[in-house]
């Protein structure tokens, strides 16, 4: 079935944006190459079905609508825990 197909994306943010921009999304071979690149460039990678699919929805380099700034905004604090832990280790 096409919905049970690997879905991923990709999100930059930085403080003077206003909110996140949706740098990438795909589904099957190019969610694939997106968590590919994203390991490679040790970008973290969160696993969310239910963000990912929202996201398939928005334009390459379009900001996330407001009906997801809340999930988006707890990813981004698990991404700086996680990067702030990390640091910590170095």
């Amino acid at each position: 079935m096409p919905n049970d197909r690997k879905k991923a994306a990709a999100l930059r943010y930085e403080q003077n944006y206003e909110a996140p921009i949706v740098t990438a999304a795909g589904i099957g071979i190019i969610a694939d190459k997106i968590i590919e690149k994203a390991d490679e460039n040790n970008v973290p990678i969160v696993y969310n079905k239910e963000l990912s699919e929202l996201l398939q929805n928005v334009d390459i380099g379009d900001s996330i609508p407001p009906e997801i700034y809340g999930i988006v905004a707890e990813v981004i604090a698990y991404v700086l825990k996680v990067d702030g832990n990390l640091n910590k280790r170095r």
